[in-house]
């Protein structure tokens, strides 16, 4: 049967082309735009170069300090050495690293002044994130308890500043800040929306101007957390969350009084929209609110548009509706035809939205608008798209049917 109803949906297609064009544009047009949308957030919170680990990675991002009556709070990142000594030392994960998030400096090229964002780290933020060396290799705790003065530099540094993509530089000197370096490794570029991991330069904690041994509990640096197993996070959560209860309060940093220190392991996903749903309850209306009108305009708004469309598709049906009505079929049968038949359509509109996905992906990748971006349709992405495409075609499909089951013989007959 229900092959029966996908031929009667593709004879449809062909007796009509103007309805067909129109019906498969505006659906392919809207599930390209959700589908690069889906790609988008899937490239800033999904697992991908060279976060590969982020399913089983925690996040440390920010100290948050409140007074008494919580009616002010001071929040940033941490020291290294209050990171070491409440996030290196846990007994659970698998592995811990510390680094800063980007800091900015310049390098010159003759009279050509080259604007870097660099980033201090220790040595198991190779170990923790998978980067893929081209040249050379990282920096190891020996360059780290030596105060070597090394680098890992991007393969996009490289060509700047040595002006070759792919001769070896590893032993070369580059000078950074008037400050001279030896590179040990170039890696392959990554996204600046990967701010754990995203830098030009990379640079051992010991190197000059890292601030490293700052006694307070605030300075400039996060922390990843890398668990053995998923099933490990919860209790790498509360062994850290155990250690942080401990910390002695009140307290004063750089002058603010504190009488409150919160300071959270979270996945990538929450700290991203963490700040947004810890801002308050018009913070959060004002977020879901932005959500549900975009996914209003881009989900609703077509499906009501199909839905004036495929009322005419179906009504001028109405005849056969009232031919097979008088022969005994029931209307739940009808209704799940045109359902079906509707679905079929739309995911002909998805394959074709599918099509101009990837296209535009490509050009996005392509373009620089988003530097070393590297959107894809992975697996996730295919499975929310095709269940968008499933409720995109319910959504415009069921009113119609609806419609035209409730039409009495008569009427059918006559239309």
């Amino acid at each position: 049967m229900l092959t029966n109803y996908i031929k009667i949906a593709w004879k449809v297609l062909l007796r009509h082309p103007f309805y067909t064009f129109i019906t498969l544009f505006g659906i392919s047009l809207t599930l390209t735009v959700l589908m690069v949308l889906t790609s988008f957030v899937d490239h800033l919170i999904g697992a991908h170069y060279p976060e590969t680990k982020r399913d089983r990675t925690l996040y440390i991002m920010q100290m948050v300090q409140r007074d008494s009556a919580r009616t002010g709070q001071s929040s940033g990142p941490m020291s290294f050495r209050f990171l070491t000594d409440y996030a290196k030392s846990l007994k659970t994960p698998e592995r811990v690293t510390i680094c800063t998030f980007v800091n900015s400096s310049n390098a010159y090229v003759g009279s050509q002044k080259i604007k870097l964002n660099t980033k201090f780290t220790d040595a198991d933020f190779w170990r923790v994130n998978e980067f893929e060396f081209l040249d050379g290799k990282p920096y190891n705790e020996q360059n780290i308890a030596s105060g070597d003065h090394v680098a890992v530099i991007t393969n996009d540094l490289r060509r700047q500043y040595f002006d070759t993509t792919d001769e070896s530089v590893v032993g070369k000197d580059i000078e950074i800040e008037n400050i001279h370096y030896k590179v040990i490794g170039v890696v392959k570029s990554s996204p600046f929306t990967r701010p754990f991991s995203y830098a030009d330069v990379f640079f051992p904690y010991t190197t000059p101007k890292s601030n490293y041994q700052s006694s307070g509990m605030r300075g400039m640096y996060v922390a990843m957390i890398l668990a053995t197993n998923k099933s490990d996070m919860k209790g790498i959560q509360e062994e850290f969350q155990s250690r942080i209860n401990r910390i002695p309060v009140p307290g004063v940093q750089d002058g603010y009084n504190y009488a409150e220190v919160e300071v959270r392991s979270e996945t990538y996903a929450e700290n991203f929209i963490g700040p947004i749903m810890s801002g308050g309850p018009g913070l959060r209306t004002i977020f879901f609110g932005i959500i549900g009108f975009v996914l209003f305009m881009l989900l609703g708004l077509p499906a009501i548009n199909l839905v004036n469309v495929n009322v005419s598709r179906i009504m001028e049906r109405a005849s056969e509706i009232g031919i097979r009505k008088a022969f005994g079929a029931p209307v739940k049968t009808l209704v799940w035809q045109f359902i079906v038949e509707n679905i079929f359509i739309t995911f002909i509109g998805g394959s074709i939205a599918l099509v101009l996905t990837l296209i535009t992906i490509h050009l996005i990748n392509a373009s620089g608008w988003i530097a070393y971006a590297d959107l894809t349709i992975n697996l996730t992405v295919f499975l929310i798209s095709m269940l968008v495409c499933l409720i995109f075609g319910l959504l415009s499909g069921v009113l119609p049917a609806l419609r035209m089951a409730k039409l009495s013989i008569a009427d059918a007959l006559k239309s």
